[in-house]
């Protein structure tokens, strides 16, 4: 069976949209990592991080558990309707078209609708119980 990959915004995801400086970045990481530890899942960085800083910057950023769950970034932004959904559908017709996957992203106007494989964050609290929830069901049904 091929792992899933889970598609990986962060800001208002990892952590809440207004971040402030000095808060603590990936606050919300321990909910996705209790589901890394009973699920095997790969994760794309979709966020917009990925054209301000190399990966290398990106991965030392994020949580140990988390780093070692990528396996590459999104590539080219995509102008027009639903960027992010387009975007990550490019990624996966050139390495992995049939992989099974979901997006945790709080632009949910980056995706159609309706976008079953959207796991929607509110991006004033980002990813928490109810998104790790939706996740591990996904993960455990498939």
């Amino acid at each position: 069976m091929i792992t899933p990959i889970l598609f990986l915004d962060f800001d208002g995801v990892m952590h809440p949209a207004s971040y402030i400086k000095g808060q603590q970045r990936f606050c919300n990481a321990p909910w996705l990592e209790a589901v890394l530890a009973k699920h095997p899942l790969r994760i794309v960085v979709s966020s917009s991080w990925r054209f301000h800083y190399p990966m290398d910057e990106i991965l030392g950023s994020m949580p140990p558990k988390l780093a070692q769950a990528v396996v590459g970034a999104t590539g080219d932004a995509h102008i027009g309707p639903w960027a992010r959904f387009h975007e990550i559908k490019a990624w996966l017709a050139k390495h992995d078209p049939l992989a099974d996957w979901r997006a945790a992203d709080d632009a949910v106007f980056e995706f159609p609708k309706p976008c079953p494989e959207l796991i929607a964050c509110d991006p004033q609290d980002g990813f928490g119980a109810k998104q790790a929830g939706e996740l591990a069901l996904w993960l455990q049904r498939r």
